[in-house]
């Protein structure tokens, strides 16, 4: 919902780590990274159903162009919240570098338009899996490579009994994000959300323009300081798609919440590694599609029933 332009633009941030976080310093051997930053917000004149004309923020977006060894890899449409840590995440998920050792630095521009990723091993190992390249219909941006689903049985998601989550830590974490919703979303709408939890604790949340892009800022924090996904859960304003739920099986995050639903093949492919999905999320509403071995229902503390929005 857009907002009336009253608000510091250049004082807000879509990237938080919580102090709850304690985030230890980058693993050893972890890629130099810039700190690249630039305006998240845009202020434009518009004309409302009054006929009133009135000044409020749009989100910015940056069409950052990603180089892995002078070779042009990807455009990453972003808001640009954490640059570095988007390509990073990126680079990962997308089974381009199995250990983040393996890239000695990423530099990213002023104006976010560039991102230049030098490894330490040359590009070969990147230019033979360019080949494979299947792109997303999804808006262009989360694209998958073809091994990626050839690489789930490698995939390792921890035991139901050891990662769990209760009915009563669910309704905890759908009423942090109601609170929390982010400064780029009550500025200017149009962003989506990813957050990462410890049990009903809010550690690091991401707002961008794809969810794609929110969900690898969060894996490069995480393979950048060393930060397991086993006993995390992760919430999304996003739907779950084959690829989102990927994304979260390679960081090892067994449980996913979404305020939207599944898709087929994202159900399969989490009914496969043993994940539990949650999806129609909000307030105390909410649907467990698969993964209910994960889910320690509570009924005495509310009711679950199908929420209606898109």
């Amino acid at each position: 919902m857009e907002r009336e332009a009253t608000i510091d633009k250049n004082n807000i941030d879509a990237f938080v780590v919580q102090p709850q976080a304690q985030a230890p310093a980058p693993v050893v051997g972890a890629p130099r990274l810039t700190s690249a930053s630039a305006a998240l917000l845009r202020q434009i004149e518009i004309v409302d159903d009054h006929g009133d004309r009135r000044a409020i923020f749009i989100p910015a977006e940056h069409a950052l162009r990603v180089s892995v060894d002078g070779r042009q890899l990807v455009t990453l449409m972003t808001l640009g919240a954490r640059p570095e840590l988007l390509v990073l995440g990126y680079l990962c998920n997308q089974g381009l570098i199995d250990d983040i050792t393996e890239v000695a630095s990423i530099a990213v521009d002023a104006e976010l338009t560039v991102a230049i990723v030098t490894s330490r091993t040359g590009a070969q190992g990147v230019a033979s899996r360019i080949a494979s390249r299947i792109v997303s219909t999804d808006h262009g941006e989360g694209a998958v490579f073809g091994d990626l689903l050839s690489r789930l049985s490698a995939i390792k998601i921890p035991p139901a009994a050891s990662a769990r989550i209760s009915q009563s830590t669910l309704y905890r974490v759908l009423e942090t994000m109601r609170q929390h919703g982010g400064a780029i979303h009550h500025a200017a709408g149009s962003v989506h959300t990813c957050a990462l939890f410890h049990g009903a604790d809010l550690l690091v949340s991401v707002e961008d323009v794809g969810r794609h892009n929110a969900l690898d800022t969060i894996a490069g924090w995480m393979v950048l300081h060393g930060v397991a996904g086993a006993d995390k859960s992760l919430f999304t304003t996003g739907r779950l798609t084959s690829e989102m739920v990927m994304k979260c099986a390679q960081s090892g995050i067994p449980i996913i919440v979404s305020r939207n639903g599944t898709s087929a093949l994202g159900y399969e492919i989490a009914a496969r590694l043993g994940m539990s999905l949650f999806g129609r999320a909000a307030n105390r509403r909410f649907l467990c599609y698969v993964g209910a071995e994960r889910f320690d229902a509570e009924p005495a503390s509310g009711t679950s029933s199908l929420l209606d929005t898109d």
